[in-house]
Order: C-alpha cells, then structure tokens, then sequence
C-alpha cells in the first residue's frame, strides 16, 4: 500500500492496482490455473467501478455551442464503493480450486477480499499429496483497507460547436509515469442539441440533446520481485474501452442552470498479465510461467444524472452525481466562449 496517496493524485486505474498489495503475484505459488481464476475474482470489481468512472463526464448541459463556441474543462471524478459490500468481496470455495485451501477451517468456502475491499490476515496454503511439502502466504487486501473507498480518475475535455446543433468532444490524459506505473487517455464524443432544429429555439426555456462518447484508457504497472515468486518483467497491461449514450435536459439561464441525464454505459477492460513467474518454494518450486493469463471484464448499465453549472462569463463550474452499478460524482471546472 505504501504508493496508495500517489495513486490517488495521480488519478490512474494502474496505481490503484498498485495498492491492492506488494505481494498479489504470490498467488503463483498455486500454480497458473489457480492464479488466474483468483486474480479474475480478485480484480474484476476493480474494473467495473473504473468502467463506470470514465464513462462519466461527457455534458454539462444540454443547450449545444453555436458555430466557433468552444470549452476547455478539467474534470474529475469519484466513484464510490464504501457501501458495496457485494463488490468488496468474493467468496472463495477451496473445492473450486486445484491446490488453494484455507489454514484455518480447510474446505470451507469464506469470503475473502476483492481489489476494492477491507479483509486482511487471511492465509491460505498449498501442499503436496502426501502433506510433507507445504507453502503457506496471505491473501492480498484492497483498497479499503488503508482507508480508500473510491477510485479517482481525471482528464482535460474539450468542446468545439458546429453547425445545426453539433457539438464535438474530445478528452485527453497525457502519458503519466510515476516510479513503477503509467497511464494514458483519450476520448471522443458528439453531442446534438435537438431543440436547435426548432423554428422557437431561441426562447425555449430547455434544451434537449444526445450524447454519445467513447473513452480508452492504457496503463501499466510493473510489480517484479517479492521474495516467494521472482522472476523477469512482471506487470499488468491494462486497456479499458467505455461507450456511454445518454439523453440529456438542461435549462436555459444566463448564470445557474440545471441539467440531467439518462444514459446507458457498456465498456470492457482487458488486463495482460505479462513477465515470468518462477516459484522458488513449496510444492510446485520450479515451475515458470511466462505472460500466464489475462483478465477480461466487461460491464454495462443504465445510469442516471443530476447536475448543475455556474457561469460567470468566460469560467464556469459545473457538478453532477451519476447513479448507476457504481455511483460517481463528477465535478469540472470549465474555460469557454459561446
């Protein structure tokens, strides 16, 4: 955990992964089957809540910019998890498994930590057959355990106005290394203003508009050397693709307006776990694996938004909350011209 305030400064999906625990690849004490069948358990949660969070943040209102309007926005989010006690954990059944069992109560199935959770101290072992040779390590923890119960995520946003009501996106996170890890991002998106198309536009008190935006996200975090399983190259290669379609209503004022959403988010995050693994103790010592497995999750929902945006001429502030598998809160300060 020792990089877990990095991580969140940062903002980066690949050091929220670094905090899960320094000793996660121990799991390749098991063997690769049990590994991958643990670390997809283990990690999935993870990567849902940051599906959720980088669908968000696409609109502030729904009244699109004329021709030549523009907006620049830093935008961050929050996706919270402290009540998601289904996420947190996972049960693990030792007959499910062809070597893991649990040191205390064997052959019980128990819940134990996912990325996001709290639960620590769990140790589990592998044997031999005839229960001579023996390695016993702990569970990792997650996030939750030193006090996290968000995942934090950022980028830079723009906007330029077309013709008849368009509006195009793009958001960006330049590359950001940082001792072990980095990440990147970038997105696209389009928004059209329906009521623009009206012959009573200019004094409509509403503006109606869809949106529609693509977000991907690359990271990776190298985590080689514990003192059970050594090896070459170990990381974790992250993509996360996200799609997001929402209905958007927003009021017209000049200063304070009100906006809300209904959308639905599909994305897919693909984790490659890359390197070589030797197991140096118990009963699977010499075994190597190299670039074992990978992890793929995909996650889709509807999502709901409540917000609203200040404007004092040329700066703007803007808040929203999403309701939705995860819930989010996005905030944006904004930089424009209409």
């Amino acid at each position: 955990m020792k990089r877990i305030y990095t991580g969140i400064f940062l903002l980066s999906f690949s050091l929220a992964i670094a905090q899960t625990d320094a000793d996660f690849n121990d799991i390749f004490a098991a063997g690769v089957g049990d590994a991958e069948q643990f670390a997809n358990d283990y990690l999935s949660p993870l990567s849902e809540s940051a599906i959720y969070s980088f669908s968000t943040g696409w609109y502030n209102t729904a009244d699109a910019k004329p021709l030549g309007g523009f907006e620049i926005s830093l935008i961050g989010n929050i996706t919270g998890f402290k009540n998601k006690e289904d996420k947190k954990t996972f049960v693990l059944d030792p007959n499910d498994y062809q070597n893991i069992d649990f040191v205390d109560n064997p052959g019980t199935a128990r819940s134990v930590s996912s990325a996001l959770g709290d639960l620590n101290g769990i140790n589990v072992f592998v044997s031999d057959e005839s229960g001579l040779l023996r390695e016993e390590f702990r569970l990792p923890s997650g996030l939750s355990g030193e006090g996290i119960d968000f995942f934090p995520s950022g980028y830079v946003q723009a906007s330029v106005g077309l013709i008849k009501g368009t509006e195009i996106k793009a958001r960006f996170l330049p590359k950001i290394t940082y001792e072990d890890a980095s990440v990147g991002l970038i997105g696209f998106g389009l928004q059209h203003d329906f009521t623009k198309l009206l012959p009573a536009d200019k004094v409509l008190p509403v503006a109606i508009s869809a949106v529609i935006g693509y977000t991907r996200l690359s990271a990776d975090y190298n985590f080689t050397g514990t003192s059970r399983i050594e090896g070459e190259n170990q990381r974790l290669d992250v993509n996360i693709g996200t799609w997001a379609f929402n209905a958007v209503v927003s009021t017209r004022l000049p200063v304070v307006n009100f906006y809300g959403g209904v959308g639905y988010i599909t994305g897919k995050s693909d984790i490659d776990v890359l390197g070589t693994y030797r197991v140096t103790s118990g009963p699977l010592a010499s075994e190597t694996y190299t670039d074992p497995f990978s992890i793929t999750k995909k996650a889709n929902g509807i999502v709901g938004t409540l917000g609203a945006k200040l404007k004092l001429g040329f700066f703007r502030l803007n808040a929203d909350y999403n309701l939705g598998e995860f819930n989010t809160l996005t905030f944006g300060m904004n930089f424009g011209f209409r």
